[in-house]
């Protein structure tokens, strides 16, 4: 990837939301195959379809309009360069359009150019955004997981390059959609971006570098944590009063295993990947527990807490828990143990991380061999300076088969809690549970991909009683 400096910033993608009042979930556009043709509104691009035809700026529309979605176009608009423009929005609720909108045009004015007829709204509105633009611009999917393979499917169709938000792809059959996808934009040349910003960390980098030199010794250990006052509403109560079941859903995606894989597959898949960067490989097994604490009026499909034993090739072994539960201790760090020491891979956040490499197995202060120099290059904006770059350059650049690989981990350790079995990755690859199947036919009047029973419950996993999280098989 191109290396370049930036000026240090902090934040996460979901900064800009939090002071622009935004709502933080991303909604969902799917439906069927779309036109062939361009309308006449789209901006054109020069030969080679890097920059509009006149200009160095690179037209982009955004599918997703919730928190994730408004914090990746800013990201966008702060990559080197200044080439990312706004020309097209879509999502499932106008008033997530509308506010995005607003708030953007309050800081960014010179970067948008949306009018009304290249905003749009609908399960089908993602084919209109893409269809848009001109081939060689860019496609920010930022909606709930479900949609990526098939928002991915059409950008490549038509030829334009691709931010994808993680996780993208929540079971076997999804990741293996986003893989096969890979292949076909890598052979029509299209750049693919994965927002798993920790691997564009320059401070992890160094870290990863200095371990490799053998600062650390031989790795031996891995453990993270992600323990904290939920960030969803752990109760769905009153239930979808002013929409459809679908559109609730939709809404509440954190609360729903088709939509999202769950709280433990989008929040947990960060620490899970910068983990397995720093091991150079990806877990062969893991072995999980979970359970579920909190009971309100209508409860979601999470456990709330959870503890994951992934295992390399090599025997190491990387300890993982999650817990999202109120007035409990909290934690957010990965960490691992080397035989001549320990060090810190990231803590208290993504961005800054922090690392430390320290002299023994005592974490403290007075005992650090080596500390990442701040502040540090905000992460978020650096994955933005290496794709635009590599557009701008075309040059070779695909995160999806790494983007979907990391997906599948972090599901191997949600699946194992929810089945109370052990699961390799092979066999996760494998798994036939599609929970996202028929995802690209639905409408604003389709049903609701799971409906709950008549004392309004939702289905959950019940570990033991079956191979599968929601299937029911026995």
């Amino acid at each position: 990837m191109p290396e370049s400096s930036i000026e240090p910033a902090g934040g996460s993608r979901r900064g800009f939301l939090g002071a622009a009042g935004l709502a933080v979930a991303s909604a969902a556009v799917a439906a069927d195959d779309a036109p062939t043709t361009t309308p006449a509104s789209a901006p054109a691009v020069a030969p080679g379809g890097v920059h509009v035809a006149g200009s160095d700026e690179i037209p982009a529309a955004l599918v997703g309009c919730g928190g994730r979605g408004a914090g990746a176009i800013v990201d966008a608009f702060d990559a080197r360069g200044g080439r990312v423009k706004l020309t097209a929005m879509a999502d499932v609720f106008p008033e997530r359009i509308a506010s995005v909108k607003r708030s953007l045009e309050e800081q960014f004015r010179d970067r948008l150019d949306v009018p009304d007829e290249r905003t749009f709204i609908g399960f089908d509105a993602y084919q209109q955004a893409i269809d848009s633009l001109p081939a060689g611009g860019i496609v920010i999917l930022t909606t709930p997981p479900a949609f990526r393979a098939a928002h991915f499917k059409h950008a490549i169709e038509r030829g334009v390059h691709v931010f994808m938000e993680k996780p993208v792809s929540i079971d076997g059959p999804s990741t293996k959609r986003i893989i096969e996808l890979a292949g076909q934009a890598s052979a029509k040349r299209l750049k693919v971006a994965v927002g798993l910003m920790c691997r564009h960390c320059d401070r992890r980098r160094e870290l990863l570098e200095r371990l490799r030199a053998g600062e650390a010794g031989d790795l031996i250990a891995f453990r993270g944590y992600r323990s904290h006052t939920p960030g969803h509403n752990l109760d769905l109560a009153p239930g979808p009063e002013d929409m459809s079941e679908l559109m609730w859903q939709v809404k509440r995606f954190h609360n729903f295993l088709w939509a999202s894989g769950g709280v433990f597959s989008d929040y947990c898949i960060h620490h899970i990947d910068e983990v397995c960067m720093m091991k150079g490989a990806w877990p062969k097994i893991a072995d999980a527990v979970g359970g579920r604490h909190f009971k309100g009026k209508i409860s979601d499909q999470n456990f709330d807490v959870y503890a994951v034993e992934y295992t390399f090739d090599d025997g190491v072994k990387f300890f993982y828990e999650c817990r999202q539960m109120n007035n409990c201790r909290q934690h957010f760090g990965v960490y691992g143990q080397g035989s001549k020491g320990a060090f810190t891979i990231s803590t208290s956040g993504h961005s800054p991380a922090k690392p430390t490499i320290f002299k023994s197995q005592r974490m403290a202060k007075d005992n650090i061999l080596w500390a990442a120099e701040q502040p540090e290059p905000n992460p978020y904006r650096r994955e933005w300076d290496h794709f635009v770059a590599a557009i701008v350059a075309d040059e070779p650049y695909n995160e999806a088969v790494r983007g979907a690989e990391a997906s599948l981990v972090t599901a191997m350790g949600r699946f194992s809690a929810h089945v109370g079995r052990p699961v390799t990755f092979q066999e996760m690859l494998d798994c036939p549970e599609d929970l996202t199947a028929g995802v690209e036919f639905l409408t604003m009047e389709s049903a609701a991909p799971i409906v709950a029973d008549e004392q309004g419950r939702y289905p959950v996993p019940n570990p033991g009683r079956s191979r599968f999280e929601l299937r029911g098989d026995a």
